[in-house]
């Protein structure tokens, strides 16, 4: 395998357009022409799983009143939403701080790749927010069943939550609040595709997020 294979999930790339309809740029670019004047404590990014929360009662009970923003896209990998903070999605906000939640749609790449993009968008965070603390939430278990994608993700939060120990800007948070029962199975009631979450799933996941970012907006800002 050759260096450019290794480094695909860290190497900035737009999302390519297979439908022809532009959609994807066009996010990015009102991204980008939204965040223009807008003083955020608190910046979301990532894929669908970001994206989605902005549309629950959730996001207005408890991250509105944060001052937050939502930069989620559906379908997003690692290398996307590394492209689209290089290209100006962080140029005109200053937030304290960045949950980032992104790493499950990186088919085909191992879970070492995918730890590598990961932190490699850590880096342009604290490149471009200097006084920002980024949270990174776990990549969560997906299918009905057990299967190699869930397996590909444990190892993938394992290898990310060593990664970010030795960071004083960043850190991990584990949002599985137990979606594996004891069978094995998720249900449609947490996850009503096997991917995505229902609002009893956002609950799980938000109000334990919810606490840690209200106690990071607390502390000093990073030097």
């Amino acid at each position: 395998m050759s260096e450019e294979q290794r480094s695909l999930a860290a190497t900035p790339v737009p999302c390519q357009d297979v439908q022809g309809d532009e959609r994807w740029m066009s996010l990015h670019d009102g991204f980008v022409s939204y965040s223009k004047g807008k003083e955020p404590e608190v910046l979301f990014v990532g894929d669908s799983l970001i994206q989605l929360m902005h549309q629950f009662g959730i996001w207005r009970e408890l991250f509105s009143p944060l001052h937050s923003l939502n930069f989620g896209i559906g379908g997003d990998a690692t290398q996307h939403v590394l492209w689209r903070l290089i290209n100006g999605e962080l140029d005109s906000i200053s937030p304290k701080v960045v949950v980032l939640w992104v790493g499950t749609n990186n088919h085909g790449h191992t879970p070492e790749q995918i730890c590598e993009g990961i932190m490699a968008i850590v880096q342009v965070i604290k490149d471009k927010v200097p006084h920002a603390h980024t949270l990174v939430l776990s990549l969560l278990p997906r299918g009905k069943a057990p299967n190699p994608l869930r397996e590909r993700n444990a190892k993938v939060n394992k290898l990310v939550q060593t990664a970010l120990l030795s960071l004083p800007h960043a850190s991990f948070l584990d949002v599985d609040s137990g979606f594996v029962q004891p069978d094995g199975t998720i249900s449609h009631q947490d996850m009503y595709d096997y991917l995505h979450l229902t609002p009893q799933g956002y609950q799980s996941v938000c109000e334990p997020l919810h606490k840690t970012i209200t106690a990071l907006l607390d502390k000093p800002a990073e030097n």
